[in-house]
């Protein structure tokens, strides 16, 4: 029999090899598990493929991945401190107006930016971001995009996943790499059979079909990992994703989706209300949306989501036509500028939202004042009021 130091010492190795996947995606944050204050907003984009078609060779070679391609599959992840995921669909179709390239398709969004501004790496990320923000009217907090091969990695990881496939489905694309031959019913998919289940556009459906898939697959993937059977496969998963992601994440908000996820994620799949439009787009039905929006993705307690005032006490002329102008990229929704007597004071934060908006700030202090008429939370700029 193993001595206790010697047994403990041979738990740790085992452990510590059963683990190393996940090493590189824990030191990559270095964050612990905490409880966020309100919801997380998330654009969460499965990058398409991008093939070298000058290259001497045929089938063509994929070029090497930058994360700068056109968005493949696209969601909008709410995920709330109590583990509510609220996940909406976004078909890559979705005709769109995006901030400075005009109308097309909301799949180009990272592209256009990215090939416009090469030498920023995140003007693609922050181009889809704006665009799904202005779609929906939901402020999004940051982006996690995943390589086409994130499907594949992650379902071997789990140990392959079981679905339903709806109907038979056989497509070939030598150029492509793509290669897809399923049979009707339900079966455990392989990565590669996972990714052309996923992929698969070719059902009088186009992305409306892929968007049920994907909704399918996902439910799917986090039922098997959530099963105390499978705990084993959480670390090579997590070093799945950590290969195949780029992410604008930050430590805190990593900390916080951590700390959702282990309250047990509840997982409900949605869809952007639309029709077909002309050339195979999808066109949003504004109205429904709004209306799904506020069922599922409003937080009473988000400011974004509040009337803000600004007012102009005794900072610089300008001050509060600025500020109005950051907190509106910010995502805030409804900010006006209102008017009270000048006097010397420094900035305060009053109201329903005001240390979430003095977070947001980065300077003044929380105030017991009464809010402006008609506001939920004021901010009343002093002499302390940053230049820009």
């Amino acid at each position: 029999m193993l001595r206790p130091p010697a047994f403990i010492l041979l738990a740790l190795a085992g452990l510590t090899a059963l683990l190393s996947p996940a090493v590189p995606a824990l030191l990559r944050y270095g964050t612990l598990p905490h409880k966020a204050e309100g919801p997380i907003n998330l654009v969460l984009a499965g990058m398409d493929v991008d093939y070298d078609w000058k290259a001497p060779v045929w089938p063509y070679p994929a070029k090497p991945l930058d994360f700068k391609t056109r968005t493949d599959t696209l969601m909008l992840a709410q995920i709330r401190p109590g583990g509510q995921i609220n996940l909406l669909s976004i078909p890559r179709d979705t005709w769109v107006d995006i901030g400075g390239y005009g109308w097309g398709k909301i799949n180009s969004a990272n592209k256009h930016a990215a090939e416009t501004s090469p030498d920023d790496p995140e003007a693609g990320p922050r181009a889809l971001m704006t665009t799904v923000q202005k779609l929906t009217g939901v402020p999004v907090d940051g982006y996690l995009f995943l390589s086409l091969s994130a499907v594949r990695d992650l379902t071997n990881a789990a140990g392959g996943v079981t679905v339903d496939v709806p109907q038979r489905m056989k497509y070939d694309d030598n150029a492509g790499h793509l290669h897809i031959d399923l049979q009707p019913g339900p079966q455990n998919l392989t990565g590669e059979q996972a990714e052309g289940f996923l992929r698969f556009r070719h059902d009088g459906m186009s992305d409306i079909g892929r968007v049920g898939r994907q909704q399918a697959f996902i439910g799917a993937l986090s039922n098997k990992l959530r099963s105390p059977l499978n705990w084993w496969r959480l670390p090579g998963a997590a070093g799945a994703i950590n290969r195949n992601t780029k992410s604008g994440l930050t430590r805190t908000q990593v900390g916080e989706l951590l700390g959702a996820v282990l309250n047990g994620p509840k997982i409900s799949a949605l869809t952007l209300p639309g029709s077909f439009g002309q050339g195979g787009t999808w066109v949003a039905d504004r109205p429904a949306l709004r209306q799904l929006v506020q069922q599922h993705f409003r937080d009473p307690s988000d400011p974004r989501n509040q009337t803000i005032s600004v007012v102009n006490l005794a900072a610089p002329a300008g001050s509060a036509a600025r500020l109005k102008s950051r907190l509106e990229a910010s995502g805030y929704a409804s900010v006006n500028i209102a008017e009270e007597p000048r006097h010397e004071t420094t900035t305060t934060i009053s109201g329903t939202g005001a240390n979430r908006v003095r977070q947001t700030l980065g300077f003044g202090s929380v105030s017991n004042e009464a809010p402006t008429a008609g506001a939920e939370t004021t901010i009343r700029l002093g002499s302390d009021t940053p230049p820009n």
